[in-house]
């Protein structure tokens, strides 16, 4: 028997991939719902060869519901998520709003898998984009040598703002060759020819949202040992994020050894000059990828067991879409072998 699926926020940049990766996954889906907010209702989105009419979230009735993929912004998942749960279904979050809740599981599948068991409120949270891909990297390292602290200067896409963010990108670039002051109105400064040091708002001690998110998130799903600083940075860029990566390690572990653990690792692609027409993978080239893709592998010395290497993933898929779709396949294979 398939499952009853809604995806909230189904208008939305990652809606639209969520309904897009549940139709290529074949997920067991015998229902799937497209809600949003009431100025949407009556629109049509794609799912597979269908289209489905939008849903008015705030008077859906969510029982019935078996999985909620939830990608609203955070003060409606906060209202929504927990009605859909007390309804009955497992909703998988999105947005900012749950991660740090301790009884909410903080889940990259292929990093802390088992934390699919720690479900209590009914939530499960998906966390931010650039921790998704960052995290997936480190795994096989810190399971190989121990990583001590981790140091990552991240250049993000406009799509993680938005589509009024990636419209602001493309309407600036064209007005600059009219001659047009750009007009920066999601972006606090000009985002066209620009790079923006920020991510979020600032916080009392200088850190952006989004350099704390990166921190936080990474000790709870990965170790809470670890330490973080995080560079956050917004960059002329449809979509994919890339993230150049710098880490310590406890135990000594060489260039060569690391690239065998990512060739090896599950979601990762490694673009190495030994084995590879190209030396690295830019943003452009990894849109519409599932994995997070590794290059520029090195040694860093000037630390004692230090590594180098450049991160690169489609945020709307693995840093968003892809990954909240895996944990729902991670609920399905626990029920699977529970019922067996």
């Amino acid at each position: 028997m398939g499952y009853k699926v809604a995806v909230v926020g189904a208008t939305g940049n990652v809606g639209h991939e969520m309904l897009k990766i549940l139709d290529e996954r074949e997920f067991p889906a015998d229902d799937v719902i497209a809600l949003a907010s009431s100025r949407s209702v009556g629109r049509e989105v794609s799912y597979g060869d269908k289209n489905l009419k939008v849903q008015d979230l705030a008077t859906f009735d969510f029982k019935g519901v078996d999985i909620v993929l939830s990608s609203p912004g955070g003060k409606v998942s906060a209202e929504y998520s927990p009605k859909a749960a007390k309804a009955g279904a497992t909703v998988i979050d999105n947005t900012s709003y749950w991660r740090m809740d301790p009884d909410v599981p903080l889940i990259v599948p292929e990093v802390n898998p088992h934390a699919i068991n720690d479900v209590k409120k009914g939530i499960i949270a998906n966390p931010n984009c650039s921790t998704i891909q960052m995290v997936v990297a480190l795994k096989p390292l810190h399971d190989a040598a121990k990583i001590k602290r981790v140091v990552v200067s991240t250049y993000q896409s406009t799509s993680g703002s938005g589509k009024e963010a990636m419209d602001e990108l493309f309407n600036q670039t064209k007005g600059i060759y009219a001659n047009q002051t750009p007009e920066p109105s999601v972006y606090p400064k000009q985002i066209a020819f620009n790079a923006i040091p920020q991510i979020d708002v600032f916080m009392d001690d200088g850190m952006t949202k989004e350099e704390w998110k990166m921190m936080v998130e990474t000790k709870k799903i990965l170790d809470p040992a670890i330490k973080v600083c995080a560079n956050c940075v917004r960059i002329p860029v449809f979509v994919g994020h890339a993230e150049m990566i710098n880490v310590e390690l406890e135990d000594e572990l060489s260039a060569a050894e690391a690239k065998k653990l990512f060739r090896e690792a599950e979601g990762i692609t490694l673009v190495d000059l030994e084995h590879e027409d190209l030396e690295f993978v830019t943003p452009a080239e990894i849109a519409g990828e599932d994995d997070v893709y590794v290059s520029r592998v090195r040694e860093d010395i000037t630390v004692e067991n230090g590594l180098n290497f450049w991160c690169v993933s489609d945020n709307l898929r693995k840093g968003a879409a892809l990954n909240t779709v895996q944990i729902a396949e991670l609920l399905v294979n626990k029920e699977a072998k529970a019922a067996a």
